[in-house]
C-alpha cells in the first residue's frame, strides 16, 4: 500500500540523486539588528516559506527552536541548524549521517541506517537495541513527535534544513529529551509562483538515485501544492564471499510526501496539510562474527549464508493550523497519525553456520496533538499551550540458536507482546526583557506518563531456521530458568507502569553592543521509562523502572565577527545524569533493563564560518566530552569510572567552500570536508570483562579515526551538475559493537560502516 502511495507521489517525476534546499536564511537589518528578532506580522507558518538569503550574503539560518521564528544566532541554547545544500555538500543523504556536520553527536546501529540510535552528548540508549525503546534524543519532523525509532532511519530530501538542539529539552520539546532533539523541516508552499527540480544520479556499487519536487500555486497568496518524493537503489556496499550469498548493505528506497496549503482570501488562517509514505528493502548490515570465518577476509567483506533483508515501512498525515488573532497572538494546532513496521531478517553471526539467525518483527501506531499560543509584546514572548501523545509497538521476534538444545538439535525462541503509552502534558515558557538587552527566560512541562505490556507471552521451540517451530516450554511467564515451566499456550503476561515529571529551564542572556549574545541556563530533562523488550527467556526480566533525569547547566555565546566575515558559537556544559537506562544479562540466561544511578557528562563545544573572501569559506567545529559513570554496576561488575557507550572524548568537523569561478548565478563550487572521532566504546564495559563470562570487550571499541568527503558543483543556467565522494579514503570504521561472548556465544556482534562511495547526478531546475 505504501509503495504505492509513495509511487504515485514520485509520477511523472524523473529519477534524481538526493540534493537538499537552500537553508532558509534572514538578512540583518540596515540598522545592525537582526532582522530575525522582529516580531512577524504573520503566523508562524508563513513566516517560514519567506524567501531566503544565503549565508554569503550575511544573513542567518532561522529556527523554530522555541516554538517561534528566531535567528540562530538569537537563541540561547546549543543549536546546529544544518540548511539543505550544506546536508548535500557534506554528503548526507540519510538521518544515520548526521554526525559528520554536528558536533558531540554520534550515530549508530545494529541494522545499519535503520532504526539509528543517536547520542548527544554521551546520552544514548547505550547498549539497548529492543524497538520499544524510545530515543533519549527527540525526533521530530516539522514539530511531529516520531515515537518509533524505526521512523528515524529517513533519506533526507527536499528539506528547508535540520535543527539539532543539544541537551535536554524539557519545555517545548517535552518527550523523551533527556539529550537533545532533532527537528526536520520539510518545504512546504510558499503560495507564490510554481517551480520544481528533478534530479538524477548514479554512483559505484551500480547505485541509481533520484529526487524530484515541484511546487504549484493554484491562488496566489491563498492554496498552493508541493510534491517530492526520494529514490536509491543500489547494490550490496560489503561483498558476501558465500556462493550465491546476498551482498550486505545493500539500497532499496522509496519515499514520497505532499503538502497542500490553505490560506482563505490570505486571511488569519493558515493550513498545512500533509501526507507521506516511504519503504525499504534493502539488505541488512553485514556482521564481523566468528573469527574462522574471517580468515582471508578484508574488513569490507563476510561470509554469510543467510544474509537477510530489512523491511521498514513508514506513511502518515498531519495538519498543522495555525490562527492570528492579532499581531500579538497566534494560536497553532498540529495533529498527527503515522504507523508503519519493520521485518529486519538478521544473520548475527557472520558465517556460512547457523550459530544466530533473528526476525525482528514490529509494527507502530501513534497519535499525537500539540496546541499551543504565541503571545508577544513589548517585553514578553510567550508561549504556552498542551500535548497528548500515544503509542503502541506489536512485537513478534524469533531467535533462532543453532544446537540450542543438543548437538546437532536446533532450536529458539518466539517472542510476542504489545506495549502501549500514552503521555499528557501542559507547558508553558516566556522570555521576558528585564532591560533591553537582559532577557530572562523561565519554562516548565508537566507530564503524565502511563504505560502498559500486554498480551506477552514467549516460548521455547524445536525447529530449523525458515521450518516448523514445535513448541517445548513456556518462557514467559514463568519466572525460571528457560525450559522448567511446560508449554501453556494460553498464558500470557501484563504490567502497567506510570510516573510523573515536572520539568523545565531556566535561562538569563545578554546581548552585547556588536550584536554578542552571552547566556546562563539551567535544564532539567526526563525520559519516561518503557518495559524491558528483552525479556523473552524467563518473566523475570521483563520489568519497569525509574525514568531517566538529567540536571543540566549550561553557558554560551553566540556573534558576528569582522564586519560579519566570522560567526561563532560555543557552549561549555555539566550534566548530573541520573538512571540511564541499560541492559544487564544474568544468568538464565535473563536480560533485565536496569539503571545507571549516577553519571557526570561535561564539555565544551563550538562551531565557526569565516568567509575569507566571495570564494573562499571556512566551515569548522569541534567538541569536547568527559562522560563517565559515577555508579553502575552490571553482571556484578563495578564499572564506576568507565566511559558512557558512543561518547568519543573528541569530535571535529572542518570544511572549506571553493568558488572556483561564479558569473551571476553560474559558477563551480568544490567542497571538501573531514569529519574526525576519537575512541570511543560501544558497551557500558569499556575494556572490563565481567568475572566468570567469556566476555571480550575490549573488541568492543573503535580506535580514533576521520573521514573524508568531497563534492563538486556546476551550474549553468537552469542545470547543476554534481560529484561527490565520501569517505574518500576509505577508512575502515566499525559503527556498532554487542558483547554476544558473555551470553555464551564464542564471538562478538560487529557492524562495519559504509565504505567509499561516489558517483556524480545532474539536475535541472524549473
Amino acid at each position: 500500500m505504501m509503495s504505492r502511495f509513495a509511487t504515485a507521489l514520485l509520477a511523472g517525476a524523473a529519477l534524481t540523486y538526493p540534493a537538499m534546499a537552500q537553508a532558509q536564511t534572514q538578512p540583518q537589518s540596515t540598522n545592525g539588528t537582526d532582522a530575525a528578532t522582529t516580531p512577524p506580522a504573520a503566523p508562524a507558518a508563513d513566516d517560514q516559506q519567506q524567501p531566503a538569503a544565503t549565508p554569503d550574503q550575511g544573513g542567518d539560518i532561522v529556527v523554530t527552536a522555541q516554538r517561534r521564528e528566531q535567528s540562530v544566532l538569537a537563541v540561547p541554547i546549543a543549536i546546529s541548524a544544518i540548511g539543505g545544500n550544506t546536508l548535500t555538500t557534506k554528503g548526507i543523504t540519510n538521518s544515520a549521517n548526521l554526525a559528520a556536520a554536528v558536533p558531540n553527536l554520534q550515530v549508530s546501529s545494529p541494522y545499519g541506517s535503520t532504526q539509528p540510535n543517536f547520542s548527544l552528548r554521551g546520552i544514548s540508549v547505550a547498549n539497548e537495541y529492543n524497538s520499544n525503546q524510545a530515543s533519549p534524543i527527540g525526533v521530530y519532523v516539522d514539530d511531529v513527535y516520531l515515537a518509533s525509532r524505526t521512523a528515524h532511519g529517513m533519506g533526507l530530501f527536499d528539506l528547508e534544513r535540520v535543527e539539532v538542539l543539544r541537551g535536554p529539552q524539557g519545555t517545548l520539546f517535552g518527550r523523551n529529551t533527556t539529550g537533545g532533539a532533532i527537528n526536520f523541516i520539510t518545504k512546504g508552499p510558499t503560495l507564490s509562483g510554481n517551480e520544481g527540480y528533478v534530479e538524477g544520479g548514479y554512483g559505484n556499487f551500480n547505485t541509481y538515485t533520484a529526487q524530484a519536487a515541484i511546487e504549484t500555486t493554484m491562488v496566489e497568496d491563498q492554496l498552493g501544492l508541493r510534491i517530492a518524493g526520494n529514490y536509491a537503489k543500489g547494490d550490496g556496499q560489503i561483498q558476501n564471499v558465500f556462493p550465491g550469498g546476498r551482498d550486505g548493505n545493500s539500497q532499496d528506497t522509496l519515499q514520497g510526501r505532499a503538502t497542500l496549503r490553505i490560506r482563505p482570501g490570505a486571511g488569519p488562517l493558515d493550513i498545512k496539510l500533509k501526507v507521506y509514505g516511504g519503504r525499504d528493502r534493502g539488505a541488512q548490515a553485514a556482521i564481523h562474527g566468528l573469527l574462522p570465518y574471517r580468515t582471508g577476509l578484508g574488513f569490507f567483506q563476510t561470509n554469510e549464508n543467510r544474509m537477510g533483508l530489512n523491511r521498514t515501512e513508514a506513511y502518515g498525515a498531519s495538519a498543522t493550523i495555525a490562527y492570528e488573532f492579532s499581531p500579538k497572538l497566534t494560536f497553532t494546532s498540529i495533529t498527527s497519525r503515522d504507523g508503519g513496521k519493520q521485518n529486519l531478517q538478521q544473520a548475527a553471526d557472520g558465517s556460512p553456520l547457523d550459530v544466530l539467525d533473528i526476525n525482528w518483527r514490529s509494527s507502530f501506531q501513534q497519535f499525537s496533538e500539540e496546541a499551543r499560543f504565541n503571545y508577544s509584546a513589548d517585553k514578553l514572548k510567550l508561549v504556552a499551550g498542551g500535548f497528548y501523545g500515544w503509542d503502541q509497538v506489536t512485537t513478534d521476534n524469533t531467535f533462532n540458536i543453532g544446537q540450542a538444545l543438543g548437538p546437532n538439535v536446533n532450536g529458539g525462541f518466539f517472542q510476542h507482546y504489545r506495549q502501549v503509552r500514552r503521555s499528557y502534558a501542559v507547558f508553558a515558557q516566556g522570555d521576558y526583557d528585564l532591560t533591553s538587552r537582559l532577557v530572562l527566560t523561565l519554562g516548565a512541562r508537566y507530564t503524565w506518563d502511563r504505560s502498559q505490556y500486554r498480551d506477552g507471552y514467549a516460548y521455547l521451540f524445536a525447529g530449523n531456521i525458515g521450518g516448523t517451530q514445535t513448541p517445548l516450554a513456556t518462557t514467559v511467564p514463568c519466572p525460571g530458568v528457560p525450559g522448567t515451566c511446560a508449554y501453556n499456550p494460553a498464558a500470557r503476561f501484563a504490567l502497567d507502569g506510570r510516573n510523573n515529571a515536572l520539568t523545565g529551564r531556566v535561562s538569563l542572556s545578554y546581548t552585547f553592543d556588536g550584536g554578542t549574545l552571552v547566556y546562563a541556563s539551567y535544564n532539567r530533562g526526563y525520559r519516561s521509562v518503557a518495559f524491558n523488550g528483552g525479556g523473552y527467556t524467563s518473566s523475570a526480566g521483563i520489568n519497569y523502572i525509574a525514568p531517566e533525569r538529567v540536571n543540566a547547566y549550561e553557558v554560551g555565546l553566540k556573534g558576528r565577527y569582522f564586519d560579519n566575515a566570522l560567526t561563532l558559537t560555543a557552549a561549555a556544559f555539566y550534566y548530573d545524569y541520573a538512571n540511564q537506562q541499560v541492559q544487564d544479562t544474568r544468568p538464565g540466561p535473563v536480560s533485565f533493563l536496569v539503571n545507571a544511578p549516577k553519571a557526570e557528562v561535561y564539555g565544551a563545544e563550538g562551531e565557526a564560518r569565516l568567509r575569507v573572501s566571495p570564494a573562499i569559506v571556512l566551515t569548522a567545529a569541534a567538541g569536547y566530552l568527559h562522560s563517565t559513570y559515577k555508579q553502575l554496576t552490571l553482571q556484578n561488575t563495578v564499572l564506576n569510572g568507565n566511559d558512557l557507550p558512543f561518547a568519543p572524548r573528541f569530535t571535529a568537523q572542518g570544511g572549506v567552500d571553493l568558488t572556483v569561478f561564479k558569473n551571476g548565478t553560474n559558477g563551480l563550487t568544490v567542497s571538501p570536508s573531514v569529519a574526525y572521532f576519537s575512541r570511543q566504546y560501544f558497551s557500558p564495559f569499556n575494556a572490563i570483562n565481567a568475572v566468570g563470562t567469556g566476555q571480550r570487550n575490549s573488541e568492543l571499541q573503535q580506535g580514533g579515526y576521520a573521514k573524508v568527503n568531497l563534492t563538486a558543483a556546476l551550474t549553468t543556467g537552469r542545470f547543476t551538475i554534481k560529484a561527490f565522494a565520501n569517505n574518500l579514503f576509505n577508512a575502515r570504521v566499525y559503527a556498532y559493537g554487542l558483547d554476544l561472548r558473555g551470553a555464551g556465544f564464542p564471538y562478538n556482534f560487529l557492524v562495519p560502516a559504509t565504505p567509499r562511495t561516489y558517483g556524480g547526478s545532474i539536475r535541472v531546475a524549473f
